[in-house]
């Protein structure tokens, strides 16, 4: 949209004329974001990106819409004008009708076998979506879906099913095996455009690369096999090598190259590698990579296991691979350096997992746990992020949640009582800045007309952050915190009213308040 009309000069004219356009950047302003896309949602059905959103002046949202051509889209400005002029009063009274009031709420007894009920019914529809052919959901596009894989994996760890333990090792192998994971350099890229895993929208997310660091190190604790250690390791790699700055790791890496290119960063031509490699690598790439057929990409072949190597093979492929990747370290991607304190906490706990296994870690989260304590917290507060030295206001719900849990796990490699303290301190001070009787708010500070609370806080590509709240506040070893967690937790029938697949961070808090606290 921004191509065909943002930039589209009769467009902009219009938009500048009849609105005051805000660009929102939905990694900062996490709490409007979610409004946003929940009143997309409730009026269209649908929600996603791009997404616009009409708001009066007022704050209340008016009319959303998604990616639209540049006619449809024009149709839309001038149509909203034209009402606007002839009768705003009637559509700011048509905005505030709505709004969604906070329902009404009743406690509900907690039980573990309520607790049972719901894992068992996430486990089932997650079998019934599952994709037993190539893994994931049985979806058009395929996604990591990390805080399920997350959930899941917990599950079988404690509950072994043969079913579950066969989904989740095809869906881990197609995802390390495929074009969503950068074979060179390690790391993932955010999803694929495909049901088979092999076509990747090459943006990287420190949000993914995080979690999917964290799944794999569980993987490899359960299932026992190498290749998912191995997995984690090149991602926290990649982190650490393509992520790092000053400390800690920047949000996103662009699907573009320097040249506007989608995915021109990862891709190789014929001829680029036949001036690389000599004959008999270049003939090893192509059984591996499938390069008998045409590249699949507008510049070229994506590494990729199409055929798995012998262990021969597969040690002649680490030397090729380091001669590609010293030549691609030459092309260039723009990156989002934004700091974020929360995506910096999902880290914290990646590389704090990983030092248990692999002692080099630990220096990572210790210099990140470092950053985070000097930079972002600050005379009893959490800052969301810092990003060329300006810090980016105060933390949200996620900020608060995700920090706090990433330096509980730190705490726990260490063993050390101060760190332990300050996690209960952020803990703490997330439920006095974001549960109101009324629900957890996303942020403090409203950008619209009424605030929006939320019983249960859904699952994205990040975990919910409440229920990350309400399990670090479980495994704090204090009462108060945990009353906090278990009162959150009986709120009315919040889970009843959700598929499973939304909150299965929040069934994996439910169970473990009847569990026990320990570790994943």
């Amino acid at each position: 949209m921004q191509a065909e009309s943002y930039r589209n000069a009769e467009i902009a004219a219009v938009i500048n004329r009849d609105y005051i356009p805000v660009k929102v950047d939905r990694e900062l302003e996490v709490a409007l974001d979610a409004e946003l896309i929940a009143f997309a949602q409730r009026t269209l059905g649908t929600a996603g990106w791009p997404l616009n959103v009409f708001i009066t002046p007022e704050g209340y949202p008016l009319y959303a819409n998604l990616y639209e051509k540049p006619e449809r889209f024009s149709l839309i400005l001038h149509s909203l004008s034209k009402e606007w002029k002839a009768d705003s009063a009637g559509l700011k009274a048509i905005a505030e009708r709505l709004v969604k009031e906070p329902e009404a709420k009743q406690k509900i007894r907690l039980s573990k076998a309520l607790a049972v009920q719901y894992r068992k019914k996430l486990v089932a529809e997650m079998l019934e979506q599952a994709d037993f052919m190539t893994g994931g959901l049985d979806v058009s596009r395929k996604f990591p879906i990390s805080p399920q894989l997350s959930a899941l994996l917990e599950i079988q760890s404690r509950y072994p099913d043969e079913k579950l333990a066969q989904w989740l090792q095809l869906t881990l192998d197609q995802m390390m095996n495929g074009g969503l994971r950068d074979h060179l350099a390690g790391g993932f890229f955010r999803y694929t455009v495909d049901p088979h895993w092999q076509v990747p929208h090459f943006e990287k997310m420190l949000y993914d690369n995080a979690q999917l660091a964290i799944i794999y190190l569980r993987a490899f604790k359960l299932f026992k096999q190498p290749r998912y250690l191995e997995v984690a390791k090149g991602t926290l790699d990649f982190m650490l090598q393509d992520m790092s700055l000053d400390g800690a790791y920047i949000t996103s890496i662009s699907a573009l190259d320097e040249q506007g290119r989608e995915g021109g960063a990862y891709l190789w031509t014929e001829d680029q590698l036949k001036q690389l490699l000599d004959t008999e690598d270049l003939a090893l790439l192509s059984k591996i990579w499938g390069m008998e057929t045409a590249a699949e990409f507008e510049y070229g072949y994506l590494p990729m296991i199409r055929k798995t190597p012998a262990d021969t093979e597969q040690v002649r492929l680490k030397v090729i691979y380091g001669k590609l990747l010293k030549a691609r370290n030459e092309r260039v991607a723009p990156r989002d350096i934004k700091l974020l304190s929360g995506l910096n906490g999902l880290a914290l706990e990646a590389f704090s997992e990983a030092a248990e296994l692999a002692p080099r870690y630990r220096q990572a989260a210790d210099t990140l746990r470092n950053f985070m304590l000097e930079k972002l917290w600050l005379n009893g507060e959490l800052q969301k992020g810092i990003s060329k030295q300006q810090l980016l206001g105060p933390g949200d719900l996620e900020s608060y949640a995700f920090a706090a849990s990433g330096l509980r796990h730190y705490a726990n490699l260490i063993n050390k009582k101060a760190d332990d303290k300050i996690a209960r301190q952020i803990t703490s001070r997330a439920w006095d800045k974001f549960y109101t009787p009324s629900g957890f708010v996303l942020e403090q500070g409203i950008e619209l007309a009424k605030p929006y609370f939320l019983s249960v806080v859904e699952d994205s590509p990040l975990p919910s952050p409440s229920a990350v709240l309400i399990k670090t506040s479980l495994q704090a070893g204090n009462q108060l915190l945990r009353a906090k967690a278990t009162s959150a937790l009986a709120e009315g029938d919040a889970l009843q009213k959700h598929a499973m697949f939304w909150v299965a961070t929040q069934v994996i808090a439910l169970n473990r308040l009847f569990e026990g606290c320990g570790k994943p």
